[in-house]
């Protein structure tokens, strides 16, 4: 069973690691003067869109979204009520913090809530198709030893991955480059970018190699 599901984790990432190469190829293909430096937040929402789209599509079909015990109408847009309000909380709360550690408060104030919307769309939204709308879920994965399953494993180090990425792509930032991708936030965003697409590659492979070793307590 094992290898079954380590096999659909990675099917998934493919797909979703496909997504973004989709959405930074074809649009430098179709529209002129795209590029990922140069008109850095047409990519960015691209690659939030495509990866958001993919991954719900992804995650539905296969049956990884949690089901709704209730089936009544009200339940479901109370259900997709709370995951909006969710991403736009995490929007707000990642915007929050990349000022605390340093993003100008005002000036560029799109840019950094942009930064925000992708690492809402790498981390939260992945959240919500595993988990749901569950907050004591989250809590509960991303507390010590509180993985109950290989994919709540493959979440702790995807979005772990993810942030990672992001702190260390601001490195540069102040350094006396001036070099087109030191300009905010687009080291910040590759390299969120890059701890995500390195996150869906080391998740299968670390939960494979360790499936030995690790044990989950029942749901």
């Amino acid at each position: 069973m094992w290898d079954h599901e380590i096999r659909a984790m990675a099917s998934t990432h493919a797909i979703i690691a496909s997504s973004v190469f989709m959405a930074t190829v074809l649009p430098a293909v179709l529209v002129p003067g795209f590029s990922v430096y140069g008109t850095h937040l047409l990519w960015l929402y691209l690659v939030s869109g495509s990866i958001a789209a993919v991954s719900v599509a992804v995650f539905w079909l296969l049956g990884l979204t949690p089901p709704t015990k209730k089936h009544s109408l009200g339940y479901k847009l109370s259900r997709l009520f709370r995951s909006v309000l969710y991403l736009f909380l995490s929007c707000l709360f990642f915007h929050t913090v990349v000022v605390l550690y340093g993003a100008p408060l005002i000036e560029s104030a799109l840019e950094t809530f942009s930064l925000a919307v992708l690492l809402t769309s790498l981390t939260t939204l992945r959240c919500l198709c595993i988990l749901g709308p569950n907050v004591q879920a989250w809590i509960r994965v991303f507390s010590r030893h509180g993985a109950m399953s290989v994919w709540d494993t493959c979440l702790q180090i995807t979005v772990a991955c993810t942030l990672v990425g992001a702190w260390v792509g601001a490195f540069p930032i102040p350094l006396d480059w001036d070099r087109p991708w030191q300009v905010w936030p687009v080291s910040c965003s590759l390299g969120a970018m890059i701890g995500f697409l390195t996150g869906l590659v080391a998740a299968p492979a670390w939960i494979h190699y360790h499936r030995k070793q690790l044990t989950y307590k029942c749901k």
